[in-house]
């Protein structure tokens, strides 16, 4: 009898312990299962071999068989709109193995299809033992048809800018990522365009800056793992899964960030998990599922995240907390049109440790008798333990319908149990 009843509090504690939430730690390797081609020596490799050092090679218009290898530092250089690298489906169209190199106003595209060699249309690498390539650029290119677009591995202090990136016509967790960063440190990423690509990912790399970027229509936008200190800014994300993620990272700044329509079951704008010391400030998030999602960040003891004057406009939640959850500063953000202002799904106020401020919250009742643009009385959340969708799927179905709203009112006119307490803001703002 004892067995059985622990073999059933076992499983009871398996079975809640368990996350709803399917986080993707690891690039998925697909086992390649296609016909084997061989590569075919380009046309213009033999130009580029015997080439001097710092030559620079200039392209007309045409198209040139790929599968270049580039092991010195020259430029190749489009001098006419359509000069074209072709892959022909096979492999990396251009493998860059030095540093200084430049490739510039060149169309790219139809790679080879294996992920397990990681087919690009430029495969960049650098080597443990003879060190990192600095100073490359790829900038005004187009790269077509090819299941990884740019594949970065310990390369530092190299310029990817002005190139469109689009991916094979795959599902869409078998695309390539349109860019990829791997061991590689205080690169400038700006001012591109990803388009149907799966994502664009920064692992185990540092100090990087990556700005002005546009992505549609992919996975993850952005997705950091391992990574410290880099830098996003004024990027736009949108129609894509996910917005930004950072993923046990820390002491990183995103600011000035636009993230629209991240939807799905799994939509977020921007979400943390074992995140910590980082500034997220000046963001837009409008229509995602949820705004932000925060697992167990800050993760690093007394350490803390500063979530300043952003915008959360219009999505089904504002803030979604998971697990424990302590230490955040959330000051002067704009929390409106949302569905719901916070969610908290670990069921207990006792991890949920955070500090509100001069937020403005449409969902506020209360007045500002003495002008000052604060509400007099503080804004206090609440959660009700009627809230059924928080915990179980099938009833989200009904999420923002109006028997859904219905409920919502009559758990908070007459709750059936004592709600959870939240949060309290002591100083809302009154007016947006």
């Amino acid at each position: 009898m004892k067995q059985l009843l622990f073999l059933t509090l076992l499983t009871l504690s398996a079975l809640y312990a368990k996350s709803d939430f399917i986080y993707e730690t690891r690039e998925e390797v697909v086992t390649y299962t296609g016909p084997i081609k061989e590569t075919r020596r380009s046309s213009i490799q033999d130009a580029i071999d015997n080439a001097k050092e710092g030559s620079i090679i200039k392209l007309k218009a045409g198209v040139y068989e790929g599968n270049v290898v580039i092991t010195k530092p020259i430029s190749i250089i489009g001098v006419e709109e359509g000069v074209i690298l072709d892959g022909l489906g096979v492999g990396s169209v251009v493998t860059i193995k030095s540093s200084y190199v430049t490739l510039k106003n060149l169309t790219i595209q139809n790679s080879g299809e294996r992920s397990d060699v990681l087919d690009a249309a430029i495969n960049m690498t650098g080597d443990t033992t003879t060190g990192a390539l600095v100073q490359n650029e790829v900038s005004q290119c187009k790269i077509l048809n090819s299941l990884l677009g740019i594949n970065m591995e310990i390369v530092n202090h190299s310029l990817i800018k002005n190139n469109y990136i689009t991916s094979k016509n795959y599902e869409l967790g078998l695309r390539g990522d349109g860019i990829r960063l791997w061991y590689s440190n205080d690169n400038m990423i700006q001012k591109n365009h990803l388009y149907r690509s799966r994502d664009m990912v920064v692992w185990y790399s540092h100090g990087n800056t990556i700005e002005e970027n546009l992505a549609e229509y992919g996975r993850y936008s952005l997705h950091f793992m391992y990574a410290g200190k880099n830098y996003v800014h004024n990027n736009v994300y949108q129609y894509n899964s996910v917005g930004i993620f950072f993923m046990y990272s820390n002491d990183t700044i995103a600011t000035g960030n636009i993230i629209k329509n991240s939807q799905g079951a799994t939509g977020i704008g921007i979400g943390l998990k074992d995140a910590s010391n980082f500034t997220i400030e000046d963001n837009t998030i409008v229509y995602s599922a949820q705004g932000m999602y925060i697992d167990r960040s800050p993760f690093e003891p007394d350490s803390h995240l500063w979530i300043r004057n952003n915008k959360f406009l219009f999505n089904s939640e504002a803030l979604h907390f998971h697990s424990l959850c302590e230490n955040g500063i959330f000051e002067n953000n704009i929390i409106k049109g949302n569905i719901e202002d916070v969610v908290n799904d670990s069921r207990s106020s006792d991890n949920f440790k955070n500090e509100f401020t001069r937020n403005y919250w449409d969902n506020y009742e209360g007045f500002d008798t003495n002008m000052d643009g604060y509400g007099d009385n503080p804004y206090r959340v609440y959660q009700y333990a009627d809230k059924l969708w928080m915990y179980n799927p099938s009833v989200k179905f009904f999420y923002g319908s109006p028997v859904m709203t219905l409920l919502n009112f009559l758990s908070k006119l007459a709750p059936f149990s004592e709600p959870i307490f939240l949060l309290e803001d002591k100083t809302p703002k009154f007016t947006n």
